[in-house]
């Protein structure tokens, strides 16, 4: 075998090695166990179960399984000893639905696993893009990563107003290593996330009297999280945020690091500064991971966000943390959310529960200028007449990495 074909032969086991479809198992490589899925289905008569995509991923090797749902909501797939995370995901009418499993244990025996769905409905107001991994500083040496933004996204066919819109990330800030927030089922022992979102940091709220910022059908808005200038100026990688039109993340008072906090350029207009609600961190500058961060969006219902943080009970410590408290966010409030994996770790643990996001989407590396970018529903948007993205509740589905910054020129 010539050196060619011989780098050809391996390139093709290692791809296959990376993803694989069940079918596809030696079923004599090993003791393999059966893993039939399922879930909790809505007892409606016109719900259907068959079809939905179950993703199997090994936590400890990498290797990734599919498989569809049978007529009965039911799949199985033979496994070798293993931790496995079980992700399901599917539609029915105007349903969308997700299901997710974390630390499943399959060892020398057949296990069945129920899991809890969550039903919900596409959002009207989603993210489009999040970048926040930074870029390299050619033609200086080193890495920048003070140009954050993210891309908001009018998915509905109505006029939606971003005034009173907020948003905040979760806590822990990455994805690796132990949430403080997980606790253990009195019955089951699983893993369990709190029934409420903690942000950590602040809690940021667009201006406006309800109709001075007005998305219409198939609009973008960028949010600058980070400093609302020109960065390409200096790193020809970067993205240029000072532009009209654009939203900044800046008060000098709470947030006064000027690395990360520069006063935004003369293309922002100062009506367009994003309000800090409540602070409840000690940074100087705000921290979003660059790693692998959670993004949610929300509006407050019946009670205003300022009177919402009031509250003693609602603004609470962090376990273990005698410095850092968060602010207590009702999943209803929330709009969309996005939570990101870090690929280069093989501990990444959910912060997100499934009704607001099922998956993840991985970031490969940083400071490479990559952004992670929601995918473009081509038939709605032909349909439609203007851009439609895909929402399903789960990044898996949804999102996908890029090799740059849409903004990126």
């Amino acid at each position: 075998m010539n050196e060619m074909k011989k780098l050809l032969y391996i390139f093709t086991i290692v791809l296959a090695a990376a993803c694989t479809d069940i079918r596809d198992v030696d079923p004599y490589a090993g003791n393999l166990n059966v893993l039939s899925v399922t879930a909790d289905w809505p007892t409606s008569a016109d719900f259907v179960r068959e079809g939905a995509t179950v993703r199997v991923d090994d936590m400890n090797l990498g290797s990734t399984y599919y498989a569809l749902t049978d007529a009965a909501g039911i799949v199985t797939f033979n496994l070798p000893n293993g931790l496995y995370r079980v992700n399901m995901s599917g539609r029915s009418g105007d349903d969308m639905f997700n299901a997710a499993a974390d630390k499943v244990v399959v060892s020398g025996e057949d296990k069945t696993l129920v899991l809890d769905l969550a039903v919900s409905k596409a959002g009207s107001v989603v993210i489009k893009e999040l970048y926040c991994g930074g870029c390299k500083k050619l033609p200086e040496e080193g890495n920048y990563q003070a140009d954050q933004y993210f891309i908001l996204h009018n998915n509905h066919f109505e006029v939606q107003y971003l005034d009173g819109l907020c948003f905040g990330t979760l806590s822990p800030y990455n994805s690796t290593g132990a949430n403080p927030w997980v606790s253990n089922h009195p019955e089951t022992g699983e893993s369990v996330l709190p029934d409420f979102l903690p942000l950590i940091q602040a809690v940021w709220q667009f201006p406006g009297d309800g109709d001075d910022f007005p998305l219409m059908p198939g609009e973008d808005a960028v949010v600058c999280l980070r400093g609302a200038i020109d960065h390409a100026a200096q790193y020809p990688l970067s993205v240029n945020l000072n532009k009209p039109g654009y939203f900044a993340c800046y008060n000098a008072t709470y947030f006064p690091n000027t690395v990360y906090h520069p006063a935004p350029g003369d293309q922002i207009s100062v009506d367009r500064y994003l309000d800090v609600v409540v602070k409840t961190g000690k940074s100087n500058a705000y921290t979003l991971s660059n790693a692998s961060p959670t993004l949610v969006i929300f509006r407050a219902e019946g009670v205003s966000i300022q009177d919402h943080v009031l509250a003693t009970d609602n603004i609470i410590p962090v376990p273990g943390s005698t410095v850092d408290n968060v602010v207590k966010i009702p999943f209803e409030w929330v709009l969309d959310a996005v939570e990101v994996f870090d690929a280069r770790s093989s501990n990444n643990q959910k912060r997100l529960v499934p009704s607001l996001d099922a998956g993840y989407v991985f970031q490969t590396d940083l400071y490479m200028g990559r952004s992670l970018m929601r995918q473009v529903d081509e038939t709605a948007s032909q349909v439609s007449g203007y851009e439609i993205l895909v929402d399903t509740n789960n990044s898996l589905n949804d999102f996908y990495e890029t090799q740059k910054q849409s903004l990126h020129e």
